[in-house]
């Protein structure tokens, strides 16, 4: 018997994978999924998102090898630079989908992942389609045996920290990895882990984003250098030193083998955002939303917003310096404005707004200890409490935001999203091409003419 039983299973599982052996309805979803992902990766270009424009400009001028492309700057870069540069832009936005209970963007990781080496390796549409949903479930499978929100508690971006091991599966997928070489991408995607939450103190929302990128470089760096020949552990998940041992203290190993190829909750899980926020405020703004439709409230009707989430979550939102994440800027400017708009997050309207201004100094963040505790990370449980001027107080409570799996969007709310992310930073020709062969990437010969459109510089509008 192997001495690293788990390790290996899952190695060989990567390795021996091949499109075919994805069903059916786990291939449309993560059609579905890529199509809102190259959505936000177009829009992170937006000359107003600092954190692209920097880190591509670090990444071209790394260099390496002219494999695989740039978002937005059309040049090529060695592939590593590429997945480290776009990586990025794929959580910039913070519009991209994301699993719920396991606390994880993982489609931000692996879209950039698969389409830099299916460009630099002339892989087509189903391998990286199947590169992509692999990457996706291996990064959950992670997530869960570590306990996703221990690793929150104590200050580590599930994100960050689990999306190595399935930027490194994807890659094992796209380079043809054996299994053997497979164990030793997976233990040196471990050596690399890292992500702390300490990005929340970066109020230029460059560190929030360049988490993803850090994880897709290093998952993607370690299937390289394992398919060279490079040394690595080889129990990593089993023995010794676990990477499971090393950030948490509540881990079980149960979840990385369980139904392994028949669930794939990784990726039918995963949630289509509406809100270009922090996914652990979407409930409080359906809530919010469904409060101004019922009352037929607008924002000068209110005198205070209270809000209430999980006590474990709360640290997230309350009051932080990134807009993204701060629940007192989020939904002021949603009241406000009458919409969330991804450019919200890079220009403050509380400066520009006096309304937002207004509501912001008016709302505050409860910690709850009890049911929205005991629901969370399972539900983002929000509720809305409004303390109108005329002395009435209206609440409403919401669990599952819209575009989770259970209340998803309609195909009019996805391709609306499309349009208007896309539309930010491209024309109307672009914008057509560009949905043209999102809708169709599984079904291309190669991954060039993706490349070849997302690579074209943007033009905001």
């Amino acid at each position: 018997m192997t001495r690293a039983p788990i390790t290996q299973k899952l190695a060989s599982f990567i390795a021996d994978f091949q499109p075919g052996d994805l069903p059916a309805e786990v291939v449309e979803y993560t059609k579905l999924l890529v199509f809102d992902g190259i959505g936000t990766l177009a829009a992170a270009t937006h000359p107003k998102i600092t954190s692209g424009a920097r880190i591509a400009a670090f990444a071209e001028a790394q260099g390496g090898p002219p494999e695989a492309t740039l978002i937005g700057r059309g040049t090529k870069v060695g592939v590593v630079n590429a997945v480290l540069a776009n990586g990025t832009l794929g959580y910039a936005c913070d519009m991209e989908p994301h699993h719920p209970e396991a606390i994880l963007h993982p489609i931000s990781i692996m879209v950039p992942t698969a389409l830099a080496l299916s460009e630099a390796h002339g892989r087509g549409g189903a391998d990286f389609l199947t590169a992509i949903a692999l990457g996706c479930e291996i990064t959950y499978r992670v997530s869960m045996a570590m306990d996703p929100k221990q690793l929150y508690a104590i200050g580590f971006h599930p994100s960050a920290v689990c999306g190595t091991f399935g930027a490194a599966a994807a890659t094992a997928h796209l380079l043809d990895l054996n299994s053997e070489q497979t164990v030793r991408a997976l233990g040196l995607a471990a050596l690399q882990t890292s992500g702390l939450m300490a990005w929340e103190d970066d109020p230029n929302e460059d560190a929030r984003p360049f988490q993803m990128g850090m994880a897709a470089r290093n998952g993607v760096t370690a299937a390289m250098l394992a398919k060279d020949g490079f040394g690595a552990p080889d129990r990593i998940f089993d023995g010794g030193h676990t990477v499971l041992e090393a950030f948490s203290r509540g881990y079980s190993k149960e979840p990385l083998l369980d139904g392994l190829g028949a669930k794939w909750d990784g990726v039918m899980e995963l949630a289509v955002k509406p809100y270009s926020c922090v996914s652990f405020l979407h409930p409080a703004l359906d809530a919010l939303a469904a409060l101004l439709r019922r009352e037929g409230t607008t924002a000068g009707d209110i005198a205070t917003m209270d809000l209430r989430f999980a006590a474990s979550g709360c640290h997230c939102v309350d009051d932080n310096p990134l807009k993204s994440h701060c629940a007192q800027y989020v939904l002021p400017v949603r009241v406000a404005r009458g919409e969330l708009n991804f450019i919200d997050l890079f220009e403050d309207r509380r400066i520009t707004d006096p309304e937002v201004a207004r509501l912001a100094a008016a709302t505050t963040v409860t910690r709850d200890e009890g049911e929205l505790e005991a629901l969370f990370p399972d539900f983002y449980a929000g509720e809305v409490t409004l303390t109108l001027k005329d002395g009435r107080r209206v609440h409403e409570r919401s669990d599952i935001a819209r575009g989770y799996p259970e209340a998803p969007l309609s195909g009019t709310d996805l391709n609306d999203k499309f349009h208007a992310l896309v539309g930010s930073v491209a024309d109307d020709e672009r914008r057509a091409a560009l949905e043209g062969i999102a809708r169709t990437a599984a079904d291309q010969v190669d991954m060039t003419g993706l490349a070849t459109v997302l690579g074209a510089p943007a033009k905001a509008f």
